[in-house]
């Protein structure tokens, strides 16, 4: 299939659409000052071809799909050990929320969750210096330098009070091994990666190729079946409180971030990347869905 005609083609209907509806993440005042009106669709192959479409170049800070590489490093780390303190399924909460913590005894839900990532990154703090290791292995997935963006890690450190609160909630629960303040420094890091939608497509392309290395041939990033469980996540607890609508309405396993960004996976066929800034009420990019839904209706490219 000769996919660039349509990611032009959805392009063309998406940009009638911007600045309309939805609104930026205007809780971090670094996100608040993004153009909303910009849309970027992007996509790689099992095979390595690549097409992308509108902003699909531009870099954007990728929030929470950095939780999906955190939780691959972790896995490939830990094995089946990360589940301990880490559950798997959905919330049906906001991604911030405190509540289930307390009834649970600080035990997240799931890894997509903030509570989650923040219990991912404390045992990749456990193994050493876990920026410096998560900046080479986006490097190496992308082919390209990748960098932390200082003004939005630093704004999130200076505005993440429920960030804080969740940190020292399960802190007093015995489930961080770590200080609060080392985790959420390599958190809110993780958050500020700057990435464009073509770098993110083919970043996540193991995730199409059974856990096989997105430009490296054969390489193993992770096993076929930790692939396989990443996938399942995304599909069930990857886009907040709105995965099943997500799961009903596009049929693929995505993982969204409040920076705009949405990551798709079509297994043994190819990884998609939509960003649009502008989001819904549940934290997703509501032009990003727009895309993966009229993607998905134009190709029937679907897991169900």
């Amino acid at each position: 299939m000769n996919f660039q005609p349509l990611l032009d083609e959805i392009n063309e209907e998406i940009r009638p659409l911007l600045g309309r509806t939805g609104t930026v993440a205007s809780y971090i005042p670094a996100l608040a000052r993004v153009a909303a009106q910009q849309f970027g669709i992007a996509l790689r192959t099992c095979q390595g071809e690549e097409a992308a479409a509108g902003d699909a170049a531009t870099p954007f800070s990728i929030q929470s799909i950095s939780k999906l590489f955190t939780l691959t490093l972790a896995m490939r780390h830990l094995g089946d050990g990360l589940w301990e303190r880490i559950g798997r399924e959905p919330s049906g909460n906001p991604f911030n929320s405190l509540v289930q913590l307390e009834s649970e005894q600080g035990k997240p839900r799931n890894p997509f969750i903030n509570a989650g990532a923040i219990a991912v990154a404390d045992r990749l703090l456990s193994r050493g210096d876990a920026k410096s290791e998560l900046l080479a292995f986006m490097r190496s997935l992308c082919g390209e330098p990748i960098l932390f963006d200082a003004e939005v890690a630093a704004s999130e450190a200076a505005t993440g009070y429920r960030n804080y609160a969740l940190a020292n909630f399960m802190k007093s629960f015995g489930k961080l091994d770590n200080a609060v303040e080392p985790v959420l420094d390599l958190y809110f890091h993780q958050c500020a990666l700057r990435m464009s939608s073509v770098q993110l497509a083919r970043a996540a392309g193991f995730l199409c190729r059974d856990g096989r290395h997105p430009l490296a041939g054969e390489a193993e990033i992770t096993t076929e079946r930790h692939a396989r469980r990443i996938n399942a996540l995304m599909l069930t607890c990857g886009t907040y409180d709105a995965a099943g609508d997500v799961a009903f309405s596009i049929g693929l396993p995505c993982k969204s971030g409040v920076g705009g960004g949405i990551v798709a996976v079509v297994p043994d066929r190819l990884t998609l990347c939509v960003w649009s800034p502008a989001l819904d009420a549940t934290g997703n990019s509501l032009l990003g869905r727009k895309a993966l839904e009229l993607f998905v209706a134009k190709t029937g490219l679907s897991v169900f």
